[in-house]
């Protein structure tokens, strides 16, 4: 059996000049958690060029969705970002990752930390009912350079309050906390800074960062992951795996693509 399914496209979407989405095809034998990556790309003179990405659609979806920034020399994505409906993909068949509720210890509350496309994974989980079952709130914080590459920030605030099934779930536990570092926004400044500084709990209106409670998923730039690793562990916090749950996890799968 081959490693790999091949997938349709289905849908394309472009946010920016450097960010865009694109939805396929779902083979029914795929399976995955919510937070889990897997290697996609295209077949280039009969060898397959890869990449991982983390799937922003949830499990139960019948469909799969990417999201994407246009790295121009980028082997890949400088071929990706020129797809259209009807084009195919490869995607791996084995999903992994650490970013997986069940890789935390019991907690009150859910921090989501990302920037840039490490936004991705955390879309499935803010839209996993198991998520609100284990957490009583749920902080997803998103750091970008620009507005416009807030990804999702409408189905955010208002799509998914509107949710048949989770509406009533992500009115009352999901918080949304999007933030910008190079143009005039209502929250502007890195995420590490902001929780630095406390300003973030300051504006949510919620205690600061607190090792018997509060458990952290990481998904973002290399320079972000090392330090919110260095700031969550000067608090005590434990690092999780796939072999033993802790306070955070942290997805390393990533590099420019």
């Amino acid at each position: 059996m081959s490693a790999f399914n091949e997938e349709t496209v289905t849908e394309v979407h472009h946010w920016t000049d450097r960010l865009f989405t694109f939805k396929t095809t779902r083979d029914t034998s795929l399976r995955f958690s919510n937070g889990h990556f897997t290697m996609i790309g295209l077949r280039i003179n009969g060898k397959p060029l890869l990449r991982a990405y983390s799937i922003v659609s949830a499990n139960y979806e019948d469909h799969l969705e990417f999201l994407s920034i246009k790295v121009p020399e980028g082997p890949l994505t400088s071929r990706l970002q020129h797809m259209k409906v009807g084009d195919t993909i490869i995607v791996g068949r084995k999903p992994t990752g650490t970013l997986l509720i069940d890789y935390l210890l019991p907690g009150k509350r859910l921090f989501l930390l990302s920037t840039g496309t490490g936004l991705a994974p955390f879309m499935s989980i803010v839209r996993d009912p198991e998520t609100y079952e284990k957490f009583e709130q749920i902080v997803l914080v998103h750091g970008v350079r620009q507005k416009d590459e807030l990804a999702y920030h409408d189905l955010l605030v208002e799509h998914l309050p509107a949710h048949e099934v989770l509406g009533e779930l992500v009115t009352s536990q999901l918080r949304y906390y999007p933030t910008v570092t190079r143009e005039q926004y209502r929250t502007m400044g890195r995420v590490t800074d902001l929780m630095r500084t406390g300003k973030m709990f300051d504006d949510l209106d919620i205690p600061p960062l607190n090792q018997a409670e509060d458990r952290v998923m990481i998904c973002g730039s290399p320079g972000m992951l090392k330090d919110l690793k260095h700031m969550l562990e000067e608090r005590g916090f434990a690092e999780g795996s796939t072999s033993r749950p802790g306070d955070f996890v942290i997805e390393r799968a990533f590099a420019e693509q």
